[in-house]
């Protein structure tokens, strides 16, 4: 029994959602490979070779993988599908867009976003927008599985896996990269932050989320928001936290603001410790935070901010 874990990277290191995906696929039993498949990507290589519990490190080389064009990646985790019992990667836009393809050619079910193994077949995975949690048992030869990775531990360093290159599959020209717009900012990534400060609805007003800022700059946050505040244009759609925006468990959630909807706890209530500030007592967020403060915003976050220095 072995597990392969398709690596997200950008060439030159893997993604924080790697290390978590192999945690979970050690939990499943038996050997755990990593297939990295990108273009000039031995520092990658090198990085998923230290990783503690890899066996092996597959190496995929082409000029059709510089990308990550979910079309090839696919193509090449099909064509060493056959030794393997479980197939893995992490549920992000990147694990989401290569693994449905892979599970739809090996004729399987696909058990997404499992928050626990159980066995190697049987995971846990969270429905109902977190409300509920399924117990799935698979009986396919292929267990075809995102993670979600805030409920694992990073794998740790230390290991010394063998490198092995692999034959790259031919580009499938179904897909080109055309272009790609990255976000920057001076805070830290959004689902790697260990403080988050987030805004809601009950900012009011785009120019109103600025009282935010100071707040997160003192303590090092990245700045999230829920669906009601992007919707109504406050901020960009990339700080969205919950059901249908970014999954994040930092040591420190900060809710302003937020009414609590299920689709943002979703979305959030793994963090170590959440923090809820909002006028309304009733407010569904203070169910699941460790400390609730009902304020006014406007008065209670320069408070903070004054105390904090």
């Amino acid at each position: 029994m072995t597990a392969l874990v398709i690596a997200e990277h950008d060439n030159a290191s893997l993604k924080g959602s790697t290390l978590h995906t192999i945690t979970a696929a050690l939990q499943c039993g038996g050997e755990v490979h990593v297939l990295v498949a990108g273009h000039q990507a031995a520092a990658a290589v090198q990085e998923a070779a230290k990783i503690a519990g890899v066996a092996k490190v597959l190496v995929a080389d082409g000029a059709q993988f510089a990308d990550g064009l979910a079309e090839n990646v696919a193509a090449q985790v099909l064509a060493l599908a056959a030794g393997y019992s479980h197939i893995l990667a992490p549920a992000t836009a990147y694990g989401k867009n290569i693994l449905p393809r892979v599970a739809a050619r090996l004729d399987v079910a696909q058990i997404s976003e499992i928050t626990k193994v159980v066995s190697a077949d049987t995971f846990e995975r969270p429905f109902y927008a977190g409300n509920a949690i399924a117990t799935v048992q698979s009986s396919d030869a292929i267990k075809v599985i995102t993670v979600r990775t805030t409920t694992f531990d990073a794998a740790a360093a230390g290991g010394s896996a063998t490198v092995e290159n692999v034959t790259a599959v031919a580009d499938s020209g179904k897909s080109s990269f055309v272009s790609r717009e990255l976000a920057t900012s001076a805070r830290p990534e959004l689902t790697a932050a260990k403080i988050v400060v987030s805004g809601g609805r009950g900012m009011g007003s785009e120019e109103s989320f600025k009282i935010l800022e100071p707040l997160a700059d003192r303590l090092g946050a990245a700045m999230g928001a829920s669906r009601a505040a992007v919707d109504a244009g406050y901020v960009p759609n990339d700080w969205q936290v919950g059901q249908t925006g970014k999954i994040v468990a930092p040591d420190l959630y900060i809710a302003v603001g937020i009414s609590g909807a299920i689709q943002h706890l979703a979305g959030m209530k793994d963090s170590k410790t959440i923090v809820a500030i909002n006028k309304d007592p009733e407010a569904p967020i203070f169910s699941v935070a460790d400390y609730g403060i009902v304020g006014d915003l406007f008065e209670v976050v320069p408070q903070l901010v004054k105390e904090l220095g």
